[in-house]
């Protein structure tokens, strides 16, 4: 069987001798010394001046909500991976959906201003599959209206925008460090800080009840990570760059072998990007099917990443048209990608999708 993902493991011999440390110290949690390590690490590798390590993505969010003190409506995309807009609403906010750019798959800033009234506090977007949004426009927008900016960065590890971390943009941004992800720590996560001083001692209080020494300041909530994940992040870290040249020549043969059959997202010029999925745009979702059916009977696992469009959840109570996301969401797959997949699979899986019945014609 070939995976779409597969997690990426360190040398074992490598995190036993991380992990007999913690059994020789008995300090396995509670802001000990692998994740204040991790921390900074994290910060150098990545450029950054700030950044807290959390227990996973889904709460780097809710804490980078819940420390800018946004209330009321959010502006968000519709194309993103659940958490996004179930964040939003676990902060008791109202997600606004904006539609996505049909090139990049990002949320559209042309279309922000329209969704803008009173009660809106804050935009929060995703750079999908690692690809960076208009920064430079939201930015923009967000200050002409006062508002708070959130980036989703789930996807972004790594990836650079005009010479800086993509992740150094707007207020905070948010990474998720699952066991899927470029880098991982298993289950983990991140908020990154890139303005007021003041919201690291917010994030700090946040993620661990709200309560410093022995003094209750604010009503937190448990968003720690272990002494153990943390090691495993340090373990990985080692080989970052290793995987992204890996996943960079696999992309590659992707190109070469699918040519221009398959459309794809535009990377925005002045980006160095990560590589983290591969996604292409079929004409339909009957033409997606057909090819998943086609790798599925070979033991070729592929994912509709995303779908659906988050507006049209049932739970969302205004659920807006998108009708950009709405017809990607259902036509978007993504291929197998990572750092163990070897290029005669990727061959294999090239094979199978360029099959005459199986080449799109847009």
């Amino acid at each position: 069987m070939i995976p779409v993902s597969q997690p990426f493991l360190p040398p074992k011999d490598e995190y036993d001798h991380m992990i007999a440390k913690l059994w020789d110290s008995k300090w396995l949690t509670n802001n000990g010394e692998f994740v204040k390590e991790l921390e900074k690490e994290l910060k150098r590798y990545l450029g950054l001046s700030s950044l807290h390590f959390v227990s996973n993505g889904t709460i780097a969010l809710q804490l980078a909500i819940k420390a800018l003190e946004i209330k009321n409506e959010i502006i968000t995309t519709p194309f993103s991976f659940v958490a996004t807009t179930t964040s939003i609403l676990w902060e008791n906010c109202q997600p606004v959906f904006v539609d996505i750019d049909p090139h990049t798959l990002c949320m559209d800033p042309n279309r922000i201003e329209d969704a803008i009234t009173s009660n809106t506090t804050a935009i929060l977007a995703t750079h999908v599959y690692g690809i960076p949004c208009d920064v430079e426009k939201i930015e923009k927008i967000a200050k002409k209206y006062n508002l708070k900016v959130i980036y989703d960065a789930a996807h972004a590890f790594g990836v650079q925008y005009k010479g800086r971390s993509l992740l150094s943009y707007g207020d905070l941004s948010t990474l998720s460090f699952h066991a899927t992800k470029l880098f991982h720590t298993v289950e983990g996560g991140a908020v990154i800080n890139n303005g007021n001083c003041n919201w690291d001692q917010s994030i700090k209080l946040l993620r661990s009840f709200g309560f410093e020494n022995e003094e209750y300041i604010m009503a937190g909530i448990n968003g720690k990570n272990s002494e153990f994940h943390a090691a495993m992040g340090l373990c990985n870290l080692r080989y970052v760059d290793e995987q992204i040249k890996r996943r960079k020549d696999l992309t590659e043969l992707y190109h070469e072998l699918l040519g221009e059959h398959f459309k794809r997202p535009s990377i925005p010029m002045d980006t160095i990007y990560n590589y983290s999925y591969y996604p292409i745009i079929l004409k339909n979702e009957d033409e997606l099917l057909k090819i998943q059916y086609r790798l599925k009977k070979q033991k070729i696992e592929t994912r509709r990443y995303f779908y659906p469009s988050l507006n049209r959840l049932p739970y969302v109570i205004r659920n807006a048209t998108c009708p950009i996301s709405e017809d990607i969401s259902q036509k978007i797959l993504c291929l197998p990608l990572y750092s163990q997949l070897e290029m005669e699979d990727v061959k294999k899986i090239t094979d199978i999708m360029m099959k005459k019945e199986a080449v799109s014609t847009i």
